[in-house]
């Protein structure tokens, strides 16, 4: 048979619990009404605020700093690209600067080259150099210019400086040139100051030249010019040999030997001037100074006391 039993009785907790929660409706109904009346809740709203925000920053962090790394890497990377093309840049621009710089010298050195012929009103054919043999036994250089340019054997060869040597052989497209400091080389100077005569020759070196039998008792000092005699025919007179650097006795105790300077560039350019026929002597001799054009002068007189001995019969002008 079913039974019929009575609802449960309430329990005293769910009755207490119910209330709360109406007592906490009520009062939170009565703040908003009185908020939205009065706005009296707002201090209370900021410095709540403020009490939460080292919560929110400490929230925040993590992605900032994600942020921050991303942001790092993307930037060092942009960097490095740009030191690196930057570094290129600047390899390529020094490159080109040192050629402008090199073309700048050459571009002066031609110059100057040509503006002495021009002053000298001198007759000449500037040469390219193609090859250069500076062994110490053998002092030449090769020209990019041959017989088809007119470059004949014995023709003179000068610089900027003074001589630079002479014509020994050609082809038709090059020329060969012993050059001042060859150990087989001789040329007859004078010296610019006294007209006393020399003969200059190469010792293997590009920087020396050697000057052997000096009379002790010539006229000839340290830093005396020495300029081309024009003996022998080979080489105009008047143009600028070299300069004396040094004077000491020689093993006979009876002669000097003097260190000469070469006054052209024998180690350095890329192009010389070959001195045409029939040049000016007159030229050469104002460059010199005028003593040396007096020497010429009174070539067949006897020379100032305490001269150069004679020259030989057949000065060595040059002995390819």
């Amino acid at each position: 048979m079913p039974s019929y039993a009575s609802p449960a009785a309430s329990r005293p907790g769910d009755v207490a619990g119910t209330l709360r929660l109406l007592a906490y409706l009520a009062i939170a109904i009565a703040l908003i009404v009185a908020d939205h009346r009065g706005d009296w809740l707002d201090r209370v709203r900021g410095y709540a605020s403020v009490a939460m925000q080292p919560v929110w920053w400490l929230a925040g962090l993590p992605s900032r700093l994600g942020r921050n790394v991303r942001e790092d890497a993307v930037t060092r990377a942009l960097l490095a690209d740009d030191n690196r093309r930057l570094r290129n840049e600047l390899l390529v621009s020094r490159a080109r600067l040192a050629r402008l710089q090199v073309a700048a010298t050459e571009n002066a050195r031609l110059r100057g080259l040509l503006g002495s012929a021009e002053r000298g009103g001198l007759d000449v054919r500037l040469a390219p150099i193609l090859d250069v043999d500076l062994d110490p036994t053998r002092q030449r250089v090769m020209l990019s210019a041959g017989a088809r340019q007119g470059v004949t054997i014995g023709q003179c060869v000068i610089d900027a400086g003074g001589v630079v040597g002479q014509i020994i052989e050609t082809t038709p497209t090059t020329a060969t040139v012993l050059l001042l400091t060859d150990p087989d080389h001789a040329v007859p100077v004078v010296v610019a100051r006294t007209g006393v005569r020399l003969v200059v020759y190469g010792q293997g070196r590009s920087d020396r030249l050697r000057v052997p039998n000096v009379p002790l008792s010539s006229d000839v000092e340290v830093g005396d010019e020495l300029v081309t005699s024009g003996l022998g025919g080979r080489f105009p007179p008047g143009f600028p040999v070299g300069r004396i650097a040094a004077l000491a006795p020689d093993d006979s105790r009876a002669f000097l030997v003097g260190d000469v300077v070469p006054a052209a560039r024998l180690d350095r350019g890329r192009d010389v001037l070959l001195l045409q026929e029939g040049a000016d002597p007159a030229i050469g001799n104002r460059g010199a100074g005028g003593p040396a054009g007096d020497a010429e002068a009174d070539a067949g007189a006897e020379p100032a006391a305490g001269g150069a001995l004679p020259e030989p019969p057949a000065a060595p002008e040059g002995r390819p």
